[in-house]
C-alpha cells in the first residue's frame, strides 16, 4: 500500500458536493485512500460508490440496505484516527456533532456544511484550536479567502462575492410572484434545492458572512458583500495597506473541493478548462439591493447579536425554504417568516451544544406554526 496516500472519509458522499468530491478523487486515485462513505437514505447510489471506491466502512440510515462495506455509525467513522481528513458534506444540522467528534479525535476537517459554523461557530473553532485541527473551507467563497490570506493579522477586510442569483435583474414584485422553478434556475451554479433557494434570496450570502466571521476571526463590520454576476472572482481580501488580493477561477466546485482535501498540496486534477482573461472579457461589480435582498442584513444582525440568534436564523430560514419548495408560501415570505421568528426569539448567550439543538428544534416548531397561521389567512 502507498503510505503516502491521504486517508479520507466523506460524510454525504451521495449529495452534490460528495459526488463531485469522488470525481476529484477518481482523477487522483494515487493520492487518496477512502476510509468511509456515508449516504443517508440513498443506499442505492451509496452501494454503487462502495463498489467503485471500496471504502472500509459505510453508513446509511438503513444498515440492511448496505452491501460491500462494513456498517459504521457517524460517530465511529469520525472517531477513527486512521483518517487524515474528513470531508463534511452533509446538509443541515446533522453535520455538527460528527464534525465535533472528528475534531475531538484530532482529525482535520474539509468543511462544506454551513450549519456547523452558523449554529455553533464559537464552540467548533475553539475546539479546533484546542486540538490543533485544521478546518479547510470548501465553499468557493471561503476557500478563496483561505487561499488569499498569508497573515490574517494584516488583513483589514474580507470581500465576499455573490452572483446575485436568478432575480438580480428582477423586481421585488417578481420575487413575490416567483415559482419554485424560477428560484431554482441559478444562472451560474448547479447545487441542491435548499442552497439554490438561499442563493435566490441571498440568504446564502448572509450565512457565509457568519461562517467567515468564525473561520477567519473577522469582525462583522469588516466583512463586505459585493455582487459579481460572472462568478469569476470567488472572494477577495484587502490588506491594511490597501492592497487587494482576489482568487479567480471558473465557477466549478471541483476546484475548491480539491484544494480543501489536498491542502497544502496542489495537483493537476479536474479542470473545466484553462482560465483565459481574454475570454472572460469583463468583470462587473455592484452593491447588493438590500430592499430586494433584506436577508443579508438580517444575517448581519443575527451574527452581531451572537449566541442563539444565528441558530434561530438558520432554523427559521430552513423551514421557510422548505415551505416555499412545497408551494406553501411565496419566495419573499422566506424573509418575512424568518424576520418574525428572529424578532420573537429570546437570545441565549453561550449556549451548549445540547441547548443549540433544543433551540433549533423549538424554532423549527414555532416557524412551522407561524407558516400555518400565515397560510390560513
Amino acid at each position: 500500500m502507498d503510505t503516502h496516500k491521504r486517508k479520507l472519509s466523506i460524510l454525504g458522499s451521495t449529495g452534490s458536493i460528495g459526488r463531485q468530491a469522488l470525481e476529484v478523487i477518481e482523477k487522483l486515485q494515487d493520492k487518496f485512500e477512502i476510509i468511509a462513505l456515508t449516504g443517508g437514505d440513498n443506499a442505492k447510489l451509496l452501494n454503487k460508490q462502495i463498489e467503485k471506491f471500496k471504502p472500509k466502512y459505510a453508513y446509511c440510515s438503513n444498515p440492511n440496505e448496505l452491501s460491500g462495506a462494513k456498517y459504521a455509525s457517524l460517530d465511529e467513522i469520525c472517531s477513527d484516527r486512521e483518517n487524515d481528513i474528513i470531508l463534511v458534506a452533509v446538509s443541515g444540522k446533522i453535520g455538527l456533532r460528527p464534525t465535533l467528534k472528528a475534531i475531538e479525535n484530532g482529525i482535520d476537517i474539509a468543511l462544506a456544511n454551513k450549519e456547523t459554523l452558523v449554529m455553533a461557530g464559537d464552540i467548533v473553532m475553539a475546539k479546533a484550536k484546542e486540538k490543533g485541527v485544521k478546518i479547510i473551507p470548501v465553499d468557493s467563497e471561503h476557500c478563496a479567502i483561505h487561499q488569499c490570506i498569508k497573515d490574517i493579522s494584516q488583513v483589514d477586510k474580507l470581500i465576499i462575492t455573490a452572483s446575485g442569483g436568478p432575480f438580480l435583474r428582477k423586481t421585488t414584485e417578481d420575487m413575490k410572484r416567483a415559482t419554485v422553478e424560477e428560484a431554482l434556475a441559478h444562472p451560474r451554479w448547479h447545487m441542491g434545492k435548499k442552497i439554490t433557494v438561499d442563493s435566490a434570496t441571498l440568504m446564502n450570502k448572509g450565512l457565509e458572512i457568519i461562517e467567515a466571521h468564525h473561520l477567519f476571526n473577522m469582525p462583522y463590520d469588516k466583512i463586505e458583500v459585493v455582487i459579481h454576476p460572472q462568478s469569476i472572482i470567488h472572494s477577495a481580501i484587502e490588506y491594511r495597506d490597501g492592497s487587494v488580493i482576489a482568487q479567480l477561477g471558473l465557477p466549478s466546485m471541483h476546484i475548491p473541493i480539491q484544494y480543501a482535501i489536498t491542502y497544502p498540496e496542489r495537483y493537476e486534477g479536474i479542470k473545466s478548462k484553462s482560465f483565459s482573461f481574454t475570454e472572460i472579457a469583463r468583470l462587473d461589480f455592484e452593491e447588493p439591493d438590500y430592499g430586494k435582498f433584506p436577508t443579508v442584513k438580517l444575517a448581519y444582525h443575527a451574527g452581531k447579536t451572537g449566541g442563539s440568534a444565528t441558530v434561530c436564523l438558520n432554523a427559521a430560514n430552513e423551514e421557510a425554504v422548505f415551505a416555499f419548495l412545497n408551494n406553501e408560501i411565496c419566495l419573499f415570505d422566506i424573509y418575512s417568516v424568518t424576520e418574525r421568528m428572529m424578532a420573537s426569539h429570546n437570545v441565549v448567550q453561550n449556549p451548549t451544544i445540547d441547548e443549540i439543538f433544543e433551540i433549533d428544534k423549538e424554532v423549527r416548531t414555532l416557524t412551522k406554526e407561524n407558516i400555518k397561521r400565515v397560510c390560513s389567512k
